[in-house]
């Protein structure tokens, strides 16, 4: 069973904390190419209002086929386009990938990857690790030391490696959506990408796609 024009779509975005992702948007499928679907902008079902989605963001979701079964599949958005109604492009999955079985697998993956950001009036500048990584934002980890807040834009950039020994360092602005404290006494930092540019945010996606297969082969 294979998604199509018109079909109601289920969707739960990614976030960086459960309670973003318990939340449940309605959508449709209004037309296709031969890579992407163009859905109408999410709905919530609980209170009527419209969901912004961002390039890279990652859904789960489901469409129901004959006898109310629930199909699902992972996908994450790929841009958006502008007519009588704005419409949100999201990659087809690949037809073996849509399962009976919800697998919140999302494209955000643990990695421990070196990460330099600048933040403040006086561009403070430090070093950090991340925590993970994925086509909507990034998480790392302080030792509680720098002064940030939540809502708070910094300037960033992440040191990526490749399977192929390769690497490249990606900048992007971000902004800070969570600070949450942690048990060891550092504060994890959750970040969401504001502004970065589509080929530096595709870096990023090639290198969790590298880390995925990585898990699975090991799994």
């Amino acid at each position: 069973m294979f998604p199509k024009i018109n079909d109601v779509l289920y969707i739960q975005v990614a976030g960086n904390d459960q309670k973003e992702e318990s939340f449940e948007f309605k959508s449709r499928i209004a037309e296709e190419d031969s890579q992407n679907f163009l859905i109408e902008i999410p709905m919530s079902q609980t209170n009527g209002h419209l969901k912004k989605l961002f390039l890279g963001e990652e859904l789960s979701i489901f469409f129901m086929s004959e006898g109310g079964i629930k199909n699902y599949f992972n996908t994450h958005v790929t841009g958006f386009k502008e007519d009588n109604i704005r419409m949100v492009r999201i990659h087809k999955p690949a037809r073996d990938s849509i399962s009976k079985i919800q697998r919140r697998n999302f494209l955000r993956v643990k990695a421990n990857l070196e990460i330099a950001v600048k933040h403040g009036a006086n561009e403070s500048r430090f070093v950090a690790q991340t925590h993970d990584l994925g086509g909507g934002g990034v998480s790392f980890q302080t030792q509680g030391s720098h002064s940030l807040e939540e809502g708070e834009s910094l300037s960033c950039w992440i040191l990526v490696p490749y399977k192929n020994g390769t690497q490249e360092h990606v900048p992007f602005q971000s902004e800070i959506v969570r600070i949450q404290q942690m048990e060891n006494g550092r504060k994890l930092i959750m970040l969401k990408y504001e502004r970065i540019a589509d080929q530096e945010r595709q870096k990023l996606i090639k290198y969790c796609f590298e880390r995925q297969l990585e898990f699975r082969e090991k799994s």
